[in-house]
């Protein structure tokens, strides 16, 4: 049987670690590396994106990391209970046209007992910002330890 721990019922550690998992996951912007976090029957809600089972989660990152260039992203602990976590995050990027971006959202995340994220429902909002406005410059890959988060940015 395939696991991804940590495993539900988290306490606010282990929704701490799955949170940052999921970020460091993210921030590779490797669909296939990321949709193993997903149960094979996951179902998700994602702006206009409806995508059911791990395949066409991993399909929707394929186009989304296409469109969203330079993307980092940061995610934080908002509440969570038994199987469940809640998460606010932002993240930064531009388009093909140098126009930059920081997308801000909420994601309300439920696992099996496998670890594996059954349900992921994201609501989303995109802020155009001027280049100079950027706050996230580390390397692309994973945000380095130490890094500011959501609170510590004002965001």
């Amino acid at each position: 049987m395939e696991t991804r721990p940590p495993l539900p019922p988290f306490t606010r550690e282990t929704a701490i670690e799955k949170i940052r998992l999921a970020e460091d996951g993210w921030n590779s912007r490797d669909p296939a590396r990321v949709a193993l976090a997903y149960s094979q029957d996951t179902r998700w809600r994602n702006r206009v994106d409806f995508p059911r089972g791990r395949a066409e989660a991993q399909a929707m990152l394929e186009r989304k990391w296409k469109r969203e260039l330079e993307y980092r992203l940061i995610k934080e602990l908002w509440a969570f209970d038994g199987n469940r976590i809640a998460v606010r995050f932002a993240y930064e990027w531009h388009d093909d046209g140098g126009q930059w971006y920081r997308s801000y959202g909420n994601e309300n995340w439920e696992f099996g007992a496998d670890g594996l994220m059954v349900h992921r429902y994201a609501s989303i909002n995109d802020m155009p910002i001027a280049e100079s406005e950027r706050k996230f410059f580390w390397p692309l890959g994973r945000r380095p330890d130490g890094h500011p988060g959501l609170g510590e940015l004002g965001l």
